[in-house]
């Protein structure tokens, strides 16, 4: 309810409005972008562009779901058009290192960046397709359908992508595991 009112007050010239959503969704689409690109700069670049497209179009835009949702499906229609334009000049695999670090703090903390650095190595070796629909759903909070109607696709392709990307993540996150005992 609150989405739909901070689309009628942005609809009206809410600048205040505007920027509550951008506060509200930023840090999600990027973290989508993130695993989807596997470049900051990039990510950062994708995610003003769908809020600049989005604030450029709010006068027609009509809200039928989810706003969140709205946003992400943007975010990973440009992530794949930007990774498509990319793939001839760029065939190898991006360099995860500009992209993560650790801070030292306490073992928790560091533990755990070590854990999302191996889960974003693994998803990296994911195909898109099936990265997209894993972090749509997992992250993204939206439906299996949901992704199949937003990538226009039948709901079995998306299941079949779904299961094959967690079942090759999990045969990366155990094989490793394997090597490290």
């Amino acid at each position: 309810m609150e989405d739909r009112l901070l689309v009628l007050r942005c609809k009206r010239g809410g600048v205040e409005a505007m920027a509550r959503i951008y506060r509200k969704y930023r840090k999600d689409l990027l973290v989508l972008a993130m695993a989807l690109l596997n470049d900051k700069a990039a990510a950062e670049d994708i995610v003003h562009d769908v809020f600049l497209a989005f604030a450029e179009g709010v006068q027609t835009f009509r809200l039928t779901g989810s706003l969140r949702a709205y946003l992400l499906t943007c975010v990973a229609n440009r992530a794949r058009n930007h990774n498509k334009a990319k793939r001839p000049q760029d065939a190898q695999p991006a360099d995860r290192s500009n992209s993560r670090h650790v801070t030292a703090g306490p073992v928790e903390r560091l533990v755990c960046n070590e854990q999302l650095g191996r889960l974003a190595e693994a998803l990296d070796q994911l195909p898109y397709e099936q990265r997209e629909t894993l972090m749509l759903h997992m992250y993204g909070g939206l439906s299996l359908r949901a992704v199949a109607r937003s990538r226009g696709l039948s709901a079995n392709t998306v299941m079949s992508r779904y299961r094959y990307g967690i079942d090759k993540l999990r045969g990366l996150l155990n094989g490793e595991c394997d090597h490290e005992v």
